[in-house]
């Protein structure tokens, strides 16, 4: 059995299941790009790719030298001096760079936004289970016969759900002022 199958076998069922349904997310998500989504994926992969920033060193370093060298050969010297040519090439490979840069960018945030929302979903949903278990707890500490009763203020303020429009209220005057 390799390590990674033991690591696994030692993980709960419901951590098998929530890796189960991000992957099903994201798959949800690969799915629907459309094909020129996908393309432009892939270009802007390929484009920030060390690879490609070293092929584009080697080019533009081959091309200088190339156009200085070629004239004290004979050569055609294609590009000469401040290399026209050149500027011209790498302005248009940045803009298409920049571009599909951009495209991604614009698909990961709204990956990232969904991500934001089903967290405040989570979140939501867990502190109100919390309020409730401790609700619970101390309904049943009032009720033991065993257990002194006393009045647990701290308690008593968490068994409260928060109410989240009176949070998001709070922290919107916070931001104003």
């Amino acid at each position: 059995m390799s390590a990674d199958a033991d690591q696994n076998a030692k993980l709960p069922d419901s951590v098998h299941e929530n890796i189960g349904t991000i992957a099903e997310f994201y798959a949800r998500h690969e799915e629907r790009l459309s094909l020129p989504q996908a393309i432009v994926e892939r270009i802007s992969l390929f484009f920030g790719s060390p690879g490609y920033v070293a092929g584009s060193v080697v080019f533009v370093v081959c091309w200088i030298v190339a156009n200085l060298v070629a004239p004290k050969y004979g050569g055609p010297q294609i590009d000469e001096p401040p290399f026209f040519w050149l500027q011209g090439i790498i302005t248009l490979n940045a803009f298409i760079i920049s571009t599909t840069v951009l495209i991604r960018q614009h698909r990961m945030s709204k990956l990232a936004e969904h991500h934001a929302h089903l967290d405040l979903q989570v979140n939501l949903l867990a502190e109100e289970k919390s309020s409730k278990i401790i609700a619970m707890l101390e309904e049943l500490r009032r009720d033991l016969p065993t257990v002194r009763n006393k009045t647990d203020h701290e308690a008593e303020e968490m068994a409260r759900p928060a109410d989240p429009k009176a949070v998001l209220s709070a922290i919107e005057r916070e931001n104003q002022e």
